[in-house]
């Protein structure tokens, strides 16, 4: 690898600037394109979207989200996908600043994606903040494909960040860079970190959801140095692989509000044994 450039195509959501920045520094490697699909809202029933918010926000918030629609208001739902697409339009923006190949695509996994992505004749894969990416297509670079994660796999895989270790109150969290293998997380690691966790009451009291913002917003910059660190070891042919077993840990998923709400008991708990 280190008398030819390696050649990476970088898949991602948005958020991926700093990435963009780094690897561009990096004297032997080649940003062959950019893949970007849309954030949109899953195509459900108005039932089937009801029933899912309740689930997962409880009944006063799904009902303010229907009462705002109604009045013409935007859904939490509708903001969260409005940042979404303004972060994919801020690295399509800097993608094109630093000339590096952009592509909007529709879907990863559609037979045209596919077929651009092999004509980019790749040797690595990076994703950085996807959806599950099926082997069909992190498996077209020569190399693979290598994923971030933050979560101390195997022990946390899945997500989302930071709740779960706050929900099991865990003192640590990791960020874990790791090949993609088929079952989510579970690929060979290559690099790990890990980072005190710690909640502050005295700042965010039991405003939970904050303080989840606010720590993922601190992990975007050592997520990009260490996603760049593993695409330099590879580059020299000096990266480790340590294998994971799945065994060892489980796959979190999305909290409903009856986890959300326990998670909530947990902090009163802690509060109180803090007075």
């Amino acid at each position: 690898m280190s008398e030819k450039k390696l050649k990476v195509i970088v898949l991602t959501f948005g958020g991926a600037n700093d990435l963009l920045e780094r690897l561009s520094t990096l004297a032997n490697v080649e940003v062959a394109g950019v893949f970007i699909e849309p954030i949109t809202e899953p195509k459900r029933t108005f039932k089937e979207k009801i029933n899912r918010s309740i689930r997962y926000n409880g009944y006063p918030a799904t009902l303010k989200n229907v009462l705002s629609k109604f009045v013409g208001r935007k859904t939490t739902g509708a903001e969260e996908l409005k940042v979404a697409q303004d972060e994919q339009n801020n690295v399509e923006k800097f993608a094109k600043e630093l000339k590096i190949p952009i592509h909007k695509v529709q879907n990863y996994h559609s037979e045209e994606t596919i077929d651009l992505l092999k004509k980019t004749d790749a040797d690595l894969g990076i994703l950085y903040g996807t959806n599950i990416i099926k082997e069909s297509v992190f498996s077209i670079p020569k190399l693979g494909s290598i994923n971030l994660h933050q979560g101390l796999a195997p022990l946390y895989r899945g997500g989302p960040t930071v709740f779960w270790e706050l929900f099991n109150s865990e003192k640590e969290i990791g960020i874990t860079i790791h090949f993609v293998a088929t079952k989510v997380d579970t690929g060979d690691i290559i690099l790990q970190k890990t980072f005190p966790l710690e909640y502050d009451f005295s700042r965010y009291g039991l405003d939970y959801e904050s303080f989840l913002r606010d720590f993922r917003a601190a992990l975007k910059e050592p997520s990009a140095q260490m996603m760049t660190e593993a695409v330099k070891l590879i580059s020299v042919g000096e990266n480790q692989r340590m294998k994971q077993d799945p065994s060892l840990g489980k796959r979190y998923r999305l909290p409903t509000k009856k986890e959300k709400d326990a998670l909530l008991q947990v902090l009163k708990k802690r509060q109180r044994q803090l007075k």
